[in-house]
């Protein structure tokens, strides 16, 4: 099996867990990485010259969703779209030329969109409704568009979408965990999210499972049940700032459109607007997440602690975008900001 980004932290921890079930892992990635038990093999996945690689290598495990939010906005918004395009297209091609049996792709459940009508949880069978015209969401809908075509282009080649929830442990960076990287977390008012996680263990665990069973072409990955605002609230230890939606969806636009804010507005509907998902195809062959949502929350909420003297040292430069977070973390500084000023003036 090869696991494509093998030297990122993030797969890595995926490579490590498959291993450890006692599948043979290729690393495909231009470097060499540090995960154990990996066979190294050195190759640019976004070209043709990708397919040498995969001889001998039944299963790819590809990673769409790269959780590293840093590096992704390093990368221009049309350069990344372009390179994960011709990512997944290249290895779909050279996974048939090679005779792979199996592509695996980990994409996000955000692309089921989040919604205030959305059912809790959503079917794994729900269709995509993600509005994102930019953005990392955007990205993975064209991604997810492309595997459409690549089944019915490639018809002995099994393609499966994993679609995990909110992301939590080791080398996770995205939207989610910086929201919790704001003084206080943001809520909209007439909000109703329901929060739910997935640890990278749980993912590594279930793409093992995707593996070794006849499941359908879109698995949803995630913890049991979900959390509300104010059990969110209540194990971070943190307090709301609350805004109306057009107040937070102007001051996301104007920090975007200032450069502040490198991500669009539209990203706040997955900390306002429910997007949780029913495991439902892995539940029916035994596997369950070892992390509940209040696990994964403390996970996330302990990486976040570790790396804010870090996130304060990035937004002292000039390149202090890239340290803004998410869209609800700046606006939620923002008003934060604002909020202690109006208090000041009392004072």
């Amino acid at each position: 099996m090869a696991v494509t980004r093998a030297a990122s932290e993030f797969a890595a921890t995926i490579a490590r867990e498959i291993a450890a079930s006692g599948e043979r892992v290729v690393g495909l990635d231009a470097r060499t990485g540090v995960a154990g038990d990996v066979e190294w093999r050195l190759t640019d996945i976004a070209t043709p010259a990708v397919v040498d690689a995969l001889q001998d290598v039944d299963v790819v495990v590809h990673a769409a969703y790269e959780a590293d939010l840093g590096g992704a906005l390093e990368e221009g918004p049309e350069a990344r779209r372009t390179r994960l395009v011709r990512e997944v297209q290249s290895l779909s091609t050279a996974a048939a030329a090679a005779g792979v049996s199996h592509l695996v792709v980990i994409s996000s459940a955000m692309v089921y969109g989040a919604r205030p009508e959305n059912p809790v949880p959503l079917p794994e069978d729900s269709p995509r409704r993600a509005d994102d015209a930019e953005g990392l969401v955007a990205d993975l809908l064209e991604v997810e568009s492309i595997l459409d075509t690549a089944r019915q282009v490639h018809p002995g080649l099994r393609i499966t979408s994993v679609r995990p929830a909110a992301l939590v442990g080791p080398g996770v960076d995205t939207i989610i965990t910086r929201h919790f990287e704001a003084p206080r977390l943001l809520a909209l008012r007439g909000g109703n999210p329901a929060w739910q996680f997935c640890h990278v263990e749980d993912l590594a665990r279930a793409i093992v499972t995707v593996l070794h069973e006849s499941l359908p072409p879109v698995v949803a990955v995630g913890a049991l049940d979900t959390l509300t605002q104010a059990e969110v609230e209540e194990i971070a230890g943190m307090r709301r700032v609350e805004l109306s939606a057009a107040a937070a969806q102007g001051a996301a636009d104007r920090l975007h459109r200032l450069g502040v804010l490198p991500l669009p507005a539209t990203d706040l509907a997955y900390v306002s607007q429910p997007w949780a998902v029913a495991p439902t195809s892995l539940s029916r062959v035994g596997w369950f997440a070892a992390y509940d949502n209040a696990t994964a929350l403390s996970v996330l909420l302990e990486g976040v602690r570790g790396h804010r003297a870090v996130m304060a040292r990035r937004l002292q430069r000039r390149d202090a975008a890239l340290g803004a977070g998410a869209a609800s973390a700046a606006v939620a500084a923002v008003a934060t900001a604002a909020l202690m000023r109006r208090r000041r003036r009392r004072g």
